[in-house]
């Protein structure tokens, strides 16, 4: 277990219940070192708590009616996806929903075919870059491939394994010996300067798709095909003046996943809060789009709807009555005013990490906030007690994007894009404050159960 805990405050504080939060998302982290982990991390611990979970290839069961049946609970993965749900007790073909937007992957690399390279001696591996990673941020770093493999079964179908490998890569960094004027400015490139080193010897000898294999226990003749990214492996810890910050990988943005799992569980406890059913939905592939069956430009997120909607009887009046009495609240980790460069920001929109999370807004529509989903998400950080900011870019510089327009043009839901703000975004390891990450979890358990 990761040192998440070792200055904390008294039980009965905020900030106790932040360490203890941020503790849980560290085991979440370490869990999830690619997207098909930490969709396969949501559906563990929804069934856990007492989901049911679902196969899509299968009939779904309608949700039982009447209040001795309780509220519904389920689960379903589609490849780096998940969505998980809970249909209130009184849930009619008109009830809208509330739903939580996050994704599962984070920028970094990703294996090719043919990964096993080498020169000099050294061992590599082949990798694309996957998204927009901070490059010199993954250098020098003990690194895991980790991913799924799909293998040939004795029987002569194919099986699916997760894998991970632990500590096995690294990419060394020239020494400033050889590069005097490093120091002035790095330039790296894609192809030839970030190809991970992992052993030593005849090239020959070398098998990186054996070395998969073996994880799943067959041969590397069996692999007929891999998705299998690099990850970080040092661990999530908390650090600073009263441990009131925190570091780790991947916090863009499984921080998003795991505060709307944890609110979406504490809900389903309460069958009798929030009139609306409450929806988290972990997508894949957003770093690079979106636009995958698993990502949020896909149809993943509208067939469950149509499902549940199926499942509760509706007409597709009924869907489109629903629809309009629904939110979606789009999150993902956002930019907090960074010390050392303080004219990249706003001069009057300044968040900062530990005051809360973010409203973001664009006037390009980047972000999918309006004032009536701006009003919705102050109601929410108003009933949780949770204290609130807003972002918005700097004129002079280009504005990133998230799940949320996509998910509103798909749907035609109201959404309004939210998030933490951290720094070192993309990084192979991100920071942010402590209670921030509680502050956000608190804030969605509060729109699930909004009326």
């Amino acid at each position: 277990m990761p040192d998440v805990d070792h200055a904390p405050a008294p039980s009965s504080s905020p900030t106790s219940a932040a360490h203890r939060h941020v503790a849980d998302l560290a085991r979440f982290v370490q869990a999830s070192p690619s997207s098909f982990h930490a969709a396969e991390e949501v559906a563990r611990r929804a069934e856990a708590a007492g989901f049911v979970r679902l196969d899509e290839r299968a009939a779904w069961p309608a949700p039982a009616a009447g209040p001795a049946a309780g509220p519904g609970r389920y689960v379903v993965v589609r490849d780096g996806a998940a969505i998980a749900w809970v249909v209130p007790e009184a849930a009619t073909a008109t009830t809208g929903v509330t739903i939580l937007g996050g994704h599962t992957d984070s920028p970094g690399f990703k294996l090719k075919p043919r990964p096993t390279t080498g020169s000099a001696g050294w061992w590599q591996a082949g990798v694309e870059v996957y998204g927009g990673p901070l490059l010199s941020s993954w250098l020098d770093r003990e690194l895991e491939l980790a991913g799924r493999v799909v293998v040939r079964s004795p029987d002569g179908g194919t099986a699916e394994h997760r894998v991970r490998t632990g500590p096995l890569l690294r990419i060394p960094q020239l020494a400033i010996h050889l590069d005097r004027g490093v120091n002035d400015g790095l330039t790296l490139d894609k192809q030839k300067h970030t190809q991970p080193v992992w052993g030593l010897g005849d090239l020959q000898q070398a098998d990186l798709v054996g070395e998969l294999a073996a994880l799943a226990g067959v041969t590397g003749a069996d692999v007929l095909g891999y998705d299998v990214v690099v990850a970080d492996t040092q661990e999530p810890r908390t650090f600073g003046a009263g441990a009131g910050l925190f570091a780790s990988g991947r916090l863009d943005n499984l921080l998003s996943v795991h505060a709307g799992l944890t609110a979406l569980l504490e809900h389903a406890q309460d069958p009798a809060a929030g009139g609306r059913t409450a929806v988290l939905a972990a997508f894949d592939h957003e770093e690079i789009g979106s636009a995958s069956r698993s990502g949020a430009g896909g149809p993943f997120l509208q067939d469950v709807l149509g499902r549940i909607a199926d499942g509760l009887g509706a007409t597709p009046q009924d869907r489109a009555r629903a629809f309009a009495d629904s939110l979606c609240v789009s999150s993902d980790v956002g930019h907090s005013v960074h010390p050392n460069y303080p004219e990249r920001h706003d001069p009057a929109v300044r968040p900062l990490a530990g005051q809360g999370p973010i409203l973001k807004i664009n006037a390009n529509q980047r972000y999918a906030t309006d004032a009536v989903g701006a009003a919705a998400w102050a109601a929410a950080c108003a009933a949780a007690g949770v204290p609130s900011q807003e972002f918005v870019s700097n004129n002079a510089l280009p504005c990133g994007s998230t799940i949320g327009p996509i998910t509103a043009t798909r749907l035609g839901i109201r959404t309004v894009d939210v998030g933490v703000p951290i720094l070192s975004m993309h990084s192979a390891r991100e920071m942010c404050a402590v209670e921030d990450p509680w502050y956000l979890a608190r804030a969605v358990r509060a729109a699930f159960a909004r009326d």
